[in-house]
């Protein structure tokens, strides 16, 4: 079997959880022998290309004589783009970013003239232009490759997938990672919630990452509950020693890790260590990741007067995610809405005691993990607390931990990922 999978991201070119998915997911494909022509807007060369064939959308040529750009772009416009729909900023990068409407002549000349687009592969100002652009890309490059079955990650890329779809007449699956209510709560941005309903509409079967999801994706986008199957998502085996990193500090460590916005909930962990510090001064908390919430927050940590307790280290990625973890006493997800949290396996398997909100998928997966709602401060509190003070709590949580993650392994989700597959070829047969 071969898949055309359309992605914005692969490792180490990553914004988030995304791309480290597809990589895992691409990988376990690989092991039951399935064929992956991976596209990206962009290709930077320095990607592991072992088990995947990897597509730059910037390198396709095509003919302005194949297709008709006019009323697609008509209705892909630029629009105010702000935290709910780039999230992986940085305060520096951070700022409401408001384009102009697309000129259709002038971009229809620059395709007849270049024949290629260029795309950055970022969550920029220019991000729904890139994500049309994309599209188009996908319906020349669908027609020029040979595949079974089409394959398209979250609600950058369903565009792509469904003019993939249109353009060859293959099956479409569309991968729900995160929706629109998980980014933004109730305040959605109505685009985006149209292009992900578009695109569940349009495939043949959709994967969720969880039930969690799987409930959202039928009651909110009014999808056939037989059409959303849960496959839950799994971490790389990583066979880097924790010994190698060292902590050179007395105190507790207390990490979160993950985009500092609305849904990952970092207010509600700045509010727990304050609870932690009052009983326990020698714990420090870190905060790693960057986000729309990052400035708010360091501004709250300063007037509660816990900065000096208090360590941000931006975006991690790769060695610092697993020094991190190495250095780490408990590691803490209060999202609000997380679809699934891959952050946790990754703790859990650096033998990291976890505590996570209900309010996520990967709760669905983990019995070796402290469970509390993301809302529930004093619950977390007295979660951390127990963690660093009882020696025999965080021994049994790392003991059964690290061998419930080792059997989460991504080659067993690639089988039930292709179970979709098949299920999907055999509804157009």
């Amino acid at each position: 079997m071969r898949v055309l999978m359309f992605g914005w991201e692969f490792p180490p070119h990553i914004a988030g959880g995304l791309g480290t998915a597809c990589y895992g997911l691409t990988r376990g494909l690989a092991y039951h022998g399935v064929k992956v022509d991976f596209v990206v807007p962009k290709v930077y060369g320095d990607e592991d290309q072992s088990q995947i064939k990897l597509h730059s959308a910037e390198e396709v040529e095509f003919s302005e004589r194949r297709f008709s750009f006019g009323k697609f772009y008509e209705q892909m416009r630029y629009f105010e783009i702000g935290s709910n729909i780039v999230p992986y900023l940085s305060p520096e990068e951070f700022s409401i970013l408001v384009g102009e409407d697309i000129d259709k002549d002038s971009t229809k000349t620059e395709k007849i003239l270049g024949r290629k687009f260029r795309f950055s592969g970022k969550y920029g100002a220019d991000l729904m232009l890139e994500v049309s652009r994309y599209a188009v890309v996908a319906a020349a490059l669908a027609q020029e490759l040979d595949f079974d079955l089409i394959h398209a990650h979250d609600w950058l890329t369903y565009a792509a997938g469904v003019a993939a779809k249109r353009a060859t007449g293959k099956p479409l699956v569309v991968h729900i990672h995160a929706t629109e209510f998980d980014r933004s709560g109730e305040n959605v941005n109505q685009q985006v919630y149209n292009i992900e309903r578009m695109g569940m509409m349009e495939a043949d079967l959709v994967i969720s990452v969880s039930n969690f999801t799987r409930q959202i994706v039928i009651s909110r986008y009014g999808i056939s509950p037989e059409k959303v199957i849960t496959v839950h998502n799994a971490v790389e085996a990583d066979e880097r020693e924790r010994e190698v990193y060292k902590k050179h500090l007395p105190e507790k460590i207390v990490t979160f890790l993950g985009r500092i916005t609305y849904q990952k909930g970092p207010d509600y962990f700045v509010q727990a260590a304050v609870k932690v510090l009052q009983k326990d001064i020698n714990v420090r908390f870190v905060m790693a990741g960057s986000g729309d919430m990052l400035n708010r927050i360091i501004h709250n940590v300063a007037a509660l007067g816990i900065a000096d307790k208090f360590h941000f280290t931006g975006f991690l990625r790769g060695p610092e995610v697993t020094k991190m973890f190495a250095m780490s006493d408990v590691y803490v997800m209060p999202s609000v809405s997380e679809p699934f949290g891959i952050s946790p396996l990754e703790a859990m398997r650096s033998n990291v005691p976890v505590i996570i909100s209900k309010q996520s998928g990967v709760a669905e997966v983990l019995k070796h993990a402290i469970k509390i709602d993301f809302w529930d401060v004093d619950a977390m509190a007295d979660s951390i607390y127990g963690l660093i003070h009882y020696r025999a709590l965080p021994r049994m949580f790392k003991n059964f931990g690290k061998a419930e993650v080792d059997n989460l392994k991504w080659d067993n989700s690639a089988a039930k990922v292709i179970q979709v597959y098949q299920k999907a070829l055999e509804l157009r047969k």
